[in-house]
């Protein structure tokens, strides 16, 4: 399996602008620049992306590490906060937070915990990324 994206940037890095697009089209000619990924400028960001990519990968990843223990979820509902600093080698993704809240009938905490840490390692987007990944996992009754 393959997935394309593309990024065009026009001008310098503080005053230009750039456009993601994907070969899906969820993202044509997306806008982005310095303030929406450095700054609080309404709009997306690369790193905004790769979160929104990680919490959509680790959910599949709980999914199937539930099913493998014969498990079902309801519901999933991950959000990931990305972390990124300015280090001595440039800008950095430091660290992701996954905070995690699942429904799945007849689970026990154990289950759970298992399930959601195997899923934290196992992610395609967890090994990909060099950040310390941390997470905060919690089954609903």
């Amino acid at each position: 399996m393959q997935r394309k994206a593309s990024a065009v940037w026009k001008g310098g890095l503080k005053d230009g602008k750039g456009m993601i697009s994907s070969t899906s089209g969820v993202l044509s000619n997306t806008p982005y620049s310095f303030t929406t990924r450095f700054e609080n400028t309404p709009g997306t960001n690369p790193e905004e992306l790769i979160a929104a990519a990680h919490a959509a990968c680790f959910s599949m990843a709980l999914s199937a590490q539930l099913g493998s223990a014969n498990l079902t979820p309801e519901s999933i509902s991950t959000s990931a906060t990305l972390s990124m600093e300015k280090l001595d080698a440039g800008w950095t993704i430091t660290a992701v937070n996954l905070d995690v809240v699942a429904r799945v009938p007849k689970a026990d905490a154990d289950a759970f915990n298992k399930a959601a840490e195997n899923a934290k390692s196992g992610c395609p987007v967890s090994k990909v990324l060099k950040a310390q990944i941390t997470m905060n996992a919690r089954l609903e009754g």
